[in-house]
């Protein structure tokens, strides 16, 4: 929702002006207290109205009024700040106010409006009659079979539920996104004949969005009772209609589905009218909300998951052919890869089979469809497929769809997601509103937590501590983000379809810009690509893998750069000089193709409310002293950056500038951290060290580094010339914080049994990566009591181990244990195998001797009953292999 996201924007805005310590700007309070409390009405109206009204042609007219007002106010307050910082003449402080005085004057127009349409829609829904709505012969619709392809151990599990011993009453919830096929599943077990026996009665509610308690009731009550007609019930009250539906199922052993269920004050009303008979009756309710099933029942019900390339081919098939199998072997082939498209989604491949079933079967046809799967399903059968979808989207919270839309749009078709790169974008955006106690990452990860319980979002991949690193969108979602931004201009995407028909006048008034390289690459006309982007003035955010389309200086306003692929070089086409003259920016990300920027960096303090600065490819590349006093810092990433000390001013020390939200420092070079250095950033959770051609390590101060309590992940990397010499520092030096959660040490060349002196003590350390003799010695012992929340321990490269003791209890949460280029350990020990938790042990390049002991400790596991151990083993091709059998728990890959 661009009005929503503009509106916290112009919050966050205001707020980092009067917060700065020098601000390049000052603001009127007779102008600011109007255009707050403006900006704060508005918020409020979308915030409490917008799912209400959201249907109304009037309000959809206000939005777009709202957006355009707010973006204006943007962009008169961040012009004046670049003309301020560049010295420009362009405008004075005069026509500053006064401009930002007329779209006030506009802004109170527009509320005016607002406030009448709220007083028009007084008591909208707080009274739904359902008696208007059209119940019909509700049974007869769900007694035939649909298609169960790839559901079937679902069934089976479902049958298991649904007729087991319990005799409690349970709620059974089946949880997953729309269109992959919970009502489907409903359906079939609603009119299953073993269902129909085992149970008296059986009914079914559709709740969706909009629902009342008479609703539901009516609903129900008409399958179990379906010689009745509505009439019958029409004068009586909800309590009424209730009172009848529990008598009816006193004593009975009853099937209730509640069909799509989007929050739990739907079964908050009708839940007393469901008697617990004590005799199995069962209540299955369909949702999109993980939320909602986790308040329904401690059990975990059913959570659909996509289908797999086979079972979406059955599936096809079945559309398709009906009972027959597939006649042509040509058309089997493009089949599956049409199948395989759909991505597991049930609702994709029954449109596509739909059209395939009515449509020739020609060699031409199908590769058509194969080539314009998702622009297919988003026309074929619309009303349908883009219901079911709109209605995920349009249920969202309205701070939550700034949010979705931008995930869905800005990363490429198949992306696999950076959840820190989308962190720290959705922060750089500015439309996340503060929470008192809590960072703007924090903020983001709740609203991606809250994405994914809704099924918008899934998890594609966990880091080794468990939290999410990687995370997609389906492709039919990511389609209904594309055309959504597009409707309210939030975000303008480049793609193979418009490409070539997005000119100046339409890109001009754009605020985002997202152009990606694809397999489609070839097709795109960069140059009319690069002339339509430069006249896009306004753009506030940039996000390209073209060096020929990134901004020029005439992209003033530019708060968002990111080119994550080798797109940015210095050269002709693009200075790099040019960058930094985006003193509007918070976010930039870029490639300097191993150039040396220092140069450059030097006017790095003009970009004001900068955030996060990551830079690929530089090396040896030193900081200005005036990095210190940039206080909106959040996010330092080089290859290797030179941080000079802080300047430091006897008569100023009261005015220490305290970098409160920097988190993160990737990597600093012979880091020294000193008092000084602490002081001033205190919140860094994410810190990466990396000390070259140091002899004396006492200089650099790393005793202070535990008085960073905050920090939760620290790397520590060592190049010394005089190797020996390191331990003996690091024992008198090195002192850890309790806050670490991960830790990773390079050439520290501690011994083994320094490990629990350092590092085995940690309270809440989950991962640990020694690499490349960070620890030396030929043995290590552990002992009770240490490691008590380590999940992922590494070891590579510390060839001089051989023995390793330990017992089950001394990591008792390990899930993860990876060992490579461990030459000479003669066994893994083989109370390892006994860690309840323990998940996966990799060996790479490892032992022969240990690569068996890893066989053999599985084995056993399985023997006992332990069926979820799993052992992977990596070798090189000239390894003899000798009793070494692929099994499903035991996997060996030769490279």
């Amino acid at each position: 929702m661009a009005a929503y996201a503009a509106l916290i924007s112009v919050m966050n805005i205001i707020e980092q002006i009067q917060l700065h310590p020098h601000p390049p700007i000052s603001l009127d309070q007779f102008q600011i207290e109007p255009l707050v409390k403006n900006v704060t009405f508005f918020l409020d109206f979308l915030e409490c109205y917008s799912q209400l009204i959201s249907s109304q042609d009037t309000y959809h007219l206000l939005e777009s009024r709202i957006a355009n007002t707010t973006y204006a106010v943007q962009d008169i307050i961040e012009s004046h700040i670049v003309d301020q910082i560049h010295g420009a003449n362009i405008g004075s402080d005069k026509e500053f106010y006064n401009g930002l005085t007329e779209v006030i004057q506009e802004m109170d127009f527009i509320k005016k409006e607002v406030m009448q349409m709220k007083e028009n829609n007084m008591g909208l829904f707080l009274h739904k009659d359902s008696s208007t709505v059209d119940i019909g012969p509700l049974r007869s619709r769900f007694t035939g079979q649909n298609a169960t392809v790839g559901f079937d151990d679902v069934m089976e599990e479902m049958m298991d539920m649904l007729t087991g011993r319990q005799s409690t009453r349970q709620i059974i919830p089946i949880v997953g996104m729309g269109g992959i096929g919970k009502t489907t599943l409903a359906r079939n077990l609603y009119g299953s004949r073993l269902i129909v026996r085992h149970f008296d009665m059986l009914a079914w509610a559709t709740i969706s969005q909009e629902y009342s308690m008479r609703g539901i009731l009516l609903e129900i009550l008409l399958c179990i009772k379906s010689q009745e007609s509505k009439e019958t019930y029409s004068a009586m009250r909800e309590d009424e209609l209730g009172l009848v539906l529990h008598k009816t199922l006193i004593g009975r052993r009853y099937l209730i589905i509640m069909d799509d269920m989007w929050s739990i004050e739907a079964w908050e009303l009708v839940k007393f009218f469901f008697p617990d008979n004590n005799n199995g009756s069962r209540i299955i309710v369909t949702t999109r909300l993980r939320i909602v099933a986790s308040q329904l029942t401690d059990s975990c019900g059913i959570e659909m998951s996509f289908l797999d390339d086979d079972q979406s081919w059955n599936l096809l098939c079945r559309n398709v052919f009906g009972e027959q199998d597939c006649p042509n072997l040509e058309l089997e082939e493009i089949g599956k890869e049409i199948a395989k498209s759909c991505k597991g989604l049930p609702l994709s491949i029954v449109v596509i089979g739909g059209l395939l079933a009515k449509s020739e079967r020609t060699r031409e046809y199908w590769e058509y469809v194969l080539e314009n799967i998702s622009s297919i399903v988003n026309l074929e059968d619309n009303e349908r497929c883009l219901r079911i979808l709109n209605m995920s989207y349009d249920h969202l919270s309205v701070h939550l769809k700034p949010c979705f839309l931008y995930l869905g749009s800005v990363f490429p078709e198949d992306d696999k997601i950076r959840v820190s790169w989308l962190i720290k974008l959705w922060v750089a955006e500015g439309f996340l509103k503060p929470k008192s106690g809590k960072s703007m990452e924090l903020v983001a990860e709740e609203y991606l937590k809250d994405l994914i319980e809704r099924n918008l979002v899934l998890v594609h991949t966990r880091g080794s501590s468990g939290k999410i690193k990687f995370c997609i969108i389906h492709d039919l979602l990511r389609d209904l983000c594309l055309r959504q931004a597009e409707k309210e201009k939030f975000v303008c995407v480049f793609t193979r379809n418009n490409h070539s028909s997005l000119d100046a006048r339409q890109i001009e008034t754009q605020h985002r810009i997202c152009i990606h390289r694809g397999k489609w690459e070839e097709e795109l006309d960069i140059p009319r690509m690069s002339h339509a982007v430069q006249s896009a003035s306004l753009t506030r955010s940039m996000i390209c893998d073209f060096k020929e389309v990134l901004p020029s200086l005439n992209m003033r306003l530019l708060r968002v750069l990111k080119s994550n692929d080798r797109a940015l070089h210095y050269g002709d086409i693009y200075s790099i000089e040019a960058i930094f003259q985006l003193v509007n920016s918070r976010y930039l990300a870029f490639r300097v193709d191993w150039m040396q920027i220092s140069k450059y960096l030097s006017s790095l303090h003009h970009i004001w409310n900068l955030q996060t600065l990551i830079v690929y490819g530089a090396w040896n590349t030193i900081a200005p002293p005036e990095i210190w006093k940039m206080h909106q810092l959040r996010h330092i990433e080089f290859i290797m950056l030179d941080l000079p000390d802080p300047e430091m001013d006897g008569r100023d020390q009261d005015k220490i500038i305290v970098l409160e939200n920097l988190q993160t420092l990737l990597q600093i070079r012979n880091f020294k951290c000193s008092e000084e250095v602490v002081k001033r950033i205190p919140n860094v959770k994410k810190l990466r060290l990396y000390y070259q051609d140091v002899e004396e390590l006492s200089s650099f101060c790393l005793n202070n580094l535990c008085r960073l309590e905050k920090l939760e992940s620290l790397g520590c990397y060592f190049a010394p010339e005089k190797e020996p010499i390191i331990r003996n520092h690091m024992l008198q030096n090195l002192d850890f914080p309790h806050s670490l959660k991960k830790l990773s040490l390079y050439r520290t060349r501690l011994h083994w049994g320094d490990m629990a002196i350092k590092i085995g003590s940690l309270p809440f350390l989950q991962v640990l990566k020694l690499e490349s003799n960070a620890f030396c010695g030929d043995e290590w012992e552990t002992i009770e009591g240490q490691f008590s929340n380590l999940k992922f321990l590494l070891i590579e490269g510390c060839g001089e181990l051989r023995y390793w003791r330990t017992e089950s209890s001394h990591f008792p949460c390990l899930e993860q244990l990876s060992l490579r280029d461990l030459y000479i350990l003669e066994e893994i020990p083989w109370d390892i195998g006994e860690i309840p938790t323990l998940e996966t042990i990799v060996l790479k390049y490892c032992s022969h001797s240990a690569v068996i002991s890893a066989k053999e400790i599985v084995e056993e596991q399985l023997e006992n009953g332990n069926e979820d151990l799993r052992v992977r083993v990596y070798f090189w091709k000239h390894y003899q292999l000798e009793n070494l059998v692929t099994t499903p728990n035991f996997q060996v890959e030769i490279h």
